[in-house]
């Protein structure tokens, strides 16, 4: 059972690149709604042009801001935690590979505790985090990463170490509960890595905000600077869009992890 999940968590990074290639790039998403909102207020001023004088009345105009503030504030709401909800996921994936590159550090020092037994299991532990690293951070980003070297026998190995004294088994019983802790937080970051922007919650979104702009229109005098205010708000609201989107997906992109607590590991495992 183990073996046939093993391809699907050697990179989660991969995982990732699937979703984001089956739903929509951030960049796309960002531009989608750029035009859907930017063209909602465009819409509404069109329909100002067309409408008759009576139907742009005060009293009607106090009714729409009344509706549309409304929808604002759902609006804010929804964006306040969409927001927070994708920092938070970015944040603990961030942590997880601290966790991550601090127990792989551990396990190393370990190992070398136990014996020159487990010399060929260190360097087995060292080609599986330069694997990772070059999976999740390609240098050339030119297509999907290979993957790891040994990495997923490591755990075998190590229960194949034959311990001739106390220390050596108190040694090797540490390093297979690190190992497993290593390995669930592998199966973490593999399981969140799936996660993205709910579409009909996007889409839902996309569409309060695209009335709302029109309602913007609706009243907006048909000069420059009022039209170049609503192209910047649009312009705003898909860059939050596009935060989101890039923050679910933490190992490419623009807002990638930084690799650093994996390489500064990397630099000292085998001394």
């Amino acid at each position: 059972m183990l073996t046939r999940h093993r391809a699907r968590i050697r990179n989660p990074a991969g995982v990732s690149k699937e979703i984001g290639n089956v739903i929509m790039s951030a960049i796309t998403a960002s531009l989608i709604v750029l035009a859907c909102v930017f063209g909602g207020a465009i819409a509404g001023i069109f329909l100002r042009s067309v409408l008759p004088p009576h139907q742009l009345s005060p009293d009607t105009k106090d009714v729409v801001r009344l509706g549309m503030g409304l929808v604002g504030t759902i609006v804010a709401l929804v964006l306040g935690l969409l927001v927070a909800s994708a920092k938070g996921s970015y944040d603990e994936q961030n942590n997880e590979l601290t966790q991550l590159s601090a127990n792989i550090g551990l396990l190393d020092r370990v190992l070398a505790h136990y014996g020159p037994e487990a010399q060929e299991t260190r360097n087995q532990l060292h080609g599986a985090a330069m694997g990772m690293i070059n999976r999740i951070w390609p240098k050339d980003h030119s297509g999907p990463a290979q993957p790891s070297v040994g990495g997923e026998s490591l755990l075998e190995d190590i229960m194949r170490l034959s311990p001739k004294t106390d220390m050596q088994r108190s040694f090797q019983a540490q390093a297979l509960s690190i190992a497993f802790s290593v390995g669930q937080t592998r199966y973490l970051m593999y399981g969140q890595s799936v996660s993205a922007v709910p579409v009909p919650l996007l889409v839902v979104l996309v569409l309060w905000l695209t009335v709302l702009f029109i309602s913007f229109g609706l009243f907006a005098p048909s000069n420059a600077t009022a039209v170049a205010t609503l192209f910047m708000s649009a312009l705003s609201i898909s860059c939050a869009i596009f935060l989101i989107m890039e923050m679910y997906k933490p190992f490419e992109g623009l807002i990638q992890i930084s690799s650093a607590p994996l390489r500064a590991v990397l630099a000292n495992l085998g001394r």
